[in-house]
């Protein structure tokens, strides 16, 4: 009888521990496709890791591996928070892999797009891809048509075997990290990070020409775009699109911090300093390529020289309590230093000239202000390319801190 009972008990923590272990995900490299309205897919790759106690996600975009710490799960569903943009997966666990919706929250609506992933899979678009006839690295010049309204963008690719890596520049900043392959006489290329969703497909003509391209972006924006090679294709300057307006040579204002704490300005904290006034949103992917380089490079460097930084933020709501989350976020995802401003106006057109009437030309987020000792308006950068742009990434931080360096020696 006690041979039974121990028997019993023993079957029972077995099967508890079988039901336990198959509620975890399995750890190694997953593939996950979102589905557009139009029932296309944007296909990224992640790997699950187990960290400590606890499992993780790290989403693969070319080389960058962005990792997602918030991952739960409550028997056979899984709850993943992606620690940017106010998005989250909401999954069940089967036999076959994950299946569910990846939620974005706007400021007074969700939208929300098909999710399913399989485990053991490590290609983006197709598993296997013999060498292709055609070679697109190198510089291209890009136009993008949406709603009748044309887009000059520059499109920088990188081609190793099949595999394409690059992103497509734009005065407003760039579309990150994208990958993907060539397959026949086609080119595909994707990026997913909570912010970004994006597929880009075109037809390849010959080496110089891509025809036919479709770019789908979240659940139902739809696009269409042509490229061609072009060693010399460039963006206007970026700080010569935003400027002052006639006549003023300064820019004012007043805004309460996450806790409501008022910062102006004018404050003395900010008095014969260099000031880096970032116009941004926590809605915004190249926004945070640049807080993490104002964050983690530049002010560091530069904040005990006399260099100071606000960031004045341009959420999708007027309601201060939910800007303070999603913000709260952002501060915490970079340890940010310097105060973020809840300015109370959204990103929609016109409004960020509302906030600061003297800025004529207003383009897009992100833009960066650069103030003088003297509280002068220096300059204004408009966009930011980050680092899946490259060498431009590089070449904005050495003139970016060259202009610091002479407005922090003048006297």
């Amino acid at each position: 009888m006690y041979r039974k009972i121990l028997c019993s008990i023993f079957s029972f923590i077995l099967s508890f521990s079988l039901a336990n272990a198959q509620s975890h995900l399995k750890v190694g490299t997953w593939r996950g496709e979102l589905t557009t309205k139009s029932g296309n897919t944007i296909p990224f790759v992640f790997d699950v890791r187990q960290v400590g106690a606890k499992q993780q996600i790290f989403i693969h975009n070319a080389s960058e591996r962005y990792q997602v710490s918030n991952v739960r799960q409550v028997s056979d569903s899984v709850f993943v928070r992606m620690p940017l943009f106010n998005s989250e997966f909401k999954l069940k666990l089967d036999a076959e892999g994950l299946k569910g919706s990846w939620i974005k929250h706007y400021g007074d609506s969700d939208a929300s797009m098909d999710f399913h992933a399989e485990p053991g899979k490590n290609w983006r678009f197709f598993s296997q891809v013999p060498l292709p006839k055609y070679k697109l690295g190198g510089r291209w010049s890009a136009i993008f048509v949406d709603g009748g309204h044309a887009d000059t963008t520059v499109g920088e690719f990188t081609q190793v075997g099949s595999r394409v890596t690059g992103t497509f520049l734009t005065t407003t900043g760039d579309d990150r990290f994208l990958e993907g392959s060539i397959k026949d006489n086609k080119l595909y290329l994707s990026t997913f990070d909570g912010g970004h969703a994006f597929t880009f497909i075109a037809d390849i003509t010959d080496n110089n020409t891509l025809t036919n391209g479709v770019y789908y972006a979240g659940y139902s924006s739809v696009s269409q775009w042509t490229a061609r090679r072009d060693a010399k294709a460039e963006l206007p300057n970026a700080y010569s699109l935003t400027k002052l307006k006639a006549g003023y040579k300064k820019i004012a204002f007043t805004f309460p911090d996450i806790n409501g704490k008022k910062v102006s300005l004018s404050d003395p904290r900010y008095r014969n300093k260099v000031v880096i006034i970032q116009l941004m949103g926590s809605w915004c992917p190249n926004c945070m390529d640049e807080t993490n380089y104002l964050v983690n490079n530049y002010y560091k460097k530069y904040h005990a020289k006399g260099v100071e930084i606000i960031g004045l933020a341009y959420e999708r709501t007027t309601d201060f309590a939910k800007s303070k989350v999603t913000l709260q976020q952002l501060k915490t995802r970079f340890n940010v230093p310097y105060p973020l401003l809840i300015t109370g106006f959204t990103p929609a057109a016109g409004e960020p000239v509302k906030s600061l009437p003297q800025l004529a030309n207003y383009m897009g987020f992100p833009t960066t202000i650069i103030i003088d000792k003297h509280g002068n308006v220096s300059k204004i950068h408009t966009g930011f390319s980050g680092p899946g742009t490259g060498k431009h990434y590089t070449e904005f931080i050495a003139e970016f801190e060259k202009l610091t360096d002479n407005l922090l020696a003048d006297r």
